[in-house]
């Protein structure tokens, strides 16, 4: 395979940004995009120096997926339309026996989980989950950690993905301008760049979740429908808790990504401060067991000294890389489905919980013996 032959689906702010990563490795050609809106491929968009269709003269720019994946002869289809509809898409592609590199959330129902579970077990191709919170430094160092034996058996884990909401401003004009699904998807069911980190160092799934929502407060925030702060607490079946803290709507530049993580032998925190984020360790393991500080940049360490790494602070980059050389060297999916649904189904549970004021679930996934859609 002299060039991958990659197709992008949904162009909106994150399917036009690694459309453009994309093109940065030698090996791979954006043959093809497609979009429903084609402004997004004809005008300027936001954070971009010029439309699509001069960045990419001889890329073909389809409305119809079902015809770009009949005509456009593709290897990979990234998959990055709106959060709460990448199902369909994979398993469109994978009925073709074409790659997938779908965003996360995997799925958006349990039906789905089954389906894309199902697709992906018949499809002669790949896919594999664009989970690139699973590339961050964090996550690199916290799984070397657990390797070495320096934080022992995790017992306890919190997390927390709290995003600075301003109704109006740029930023979140342009983030929703491509979709309902910003507004509509309840902040519980966007868990998986909190859990999917930590459950790198789980050998077991998550099994039980009760979770609150504590409703919305503020009438400035009619766009919004969902809670303004969601808790859940999830638990394995050998008694490993994770708290897990959403928000659909924050006044407080508090950071995004936090993660504490209790182990027997030892202990490891990512505080993400806006203006300094850092990680924090230390271990029983090691003769002086005081609290280590060093930076808590996003960027894996492999890639620091690579100019070319760049998006979500070099995150994207790690991930792509990763995905590209699985398909040209025949290696698994770096991150696969059955990891990027482990750390979606919980969400969907959670949501569940909460409308029952709390109750305690149990959670089942599509590989169980007693895997059911209903919950």
């Amino acid at each position: 395979m002299e060039k991958i032959r990659v197709g992008v689906v949904g162009l909106g702010h994150r399917g036009r940004e690694l459309a453009k990563l994309s093109a940065q490795f030698d090996h791979v050609e954006i043959t093809a995009v497609c979009d429903i809106k084609e402004e997004n491929w004809t005008k300027t968009q936001w954070l971009s120096s010029a439309p699509l269709c001069e960045m990419f003269p001889k890329t073909t720019f389809y409305k119809e997926y079902d015809r770009m994946l009949d005509e456009a002869g593709l290897d990979v289809v990234i998959v990055e339309t709106g959060a709460d509809i990448h199902a369909e898409f994979c398993i469109k592609a994978l009925e073709k026996n074409i790659n997938v590199l779908s965003d996360i959330p995997n799925v958006a129902s349990l039906k789905e989980a089954e389906m894309l579970w199902e697709a992906a077990k018949k499809s002669s191709a790949m896919i594999a989950t664009g989970a690139n919170p699973n590339e961050q430094k964090f996550t690199v160092l916290l799984k070397d950690f657990y390797e070495k034996g320096l934080l022992g058996k995790p017992y306890c884990m919190e997390a927390e993905y709290i995003h600075w909401w301003v109704p109006g401003d740029e930023e979140s004009i342009h983030l929703n301008e491509n979709g309902d699904w910003r507004k509509l998807l309840i902040p519980i069911r966007y868990c998986t760049h909190s859990l999917g980190p930590l459950l790198t160092i789980l050998e077991e799934e998550l099994r039980y979740v009760s979770c609150f929502g504590t409703g919305q407060h503020s009438p400035e925030d009619t766009f919004r429908v969902a809670d303004d702060m969601m808790c859940a607490q999830f638990r394995t079946e050998s008694g490993v808790v994770i708290r897990l803290m959403r928000n659909g709507r924050c006044r407080a530049k508090i950071g995004n990504h936090s993660y504490r993580v209790f182990g027997t032998e030892g202990y490891m925190e990512r505080c993400d401060y806006p203006e300094k984020p850092v990680i924090r360790y230390n271990s029983t393991r090691e003769l002086d067991t005081s609290l280590k500080e060093i930076s808590g940049e996003y960027m894996p360490p492999a890639y620091a000294n690579n100019e070319k790494a760049t998006g979500h602070g070099g995150m994207d980059y790690a991930m792509l890389d990763h995905f590209y050389d699985a398909i040209l060297n025949g290696k698994p999916a770096p991150i696969s489905l059955k990891e990027g649904i482990a750390m979606t189904i919980p969400g969907i549970y959670a949501e569940e919980s909460a409308k029952r004021g709390g109750e305690v679930i149990r959670m089942r996934y599509p590989w169980d013996e007693d895997w059911t859609t209903q919950i």
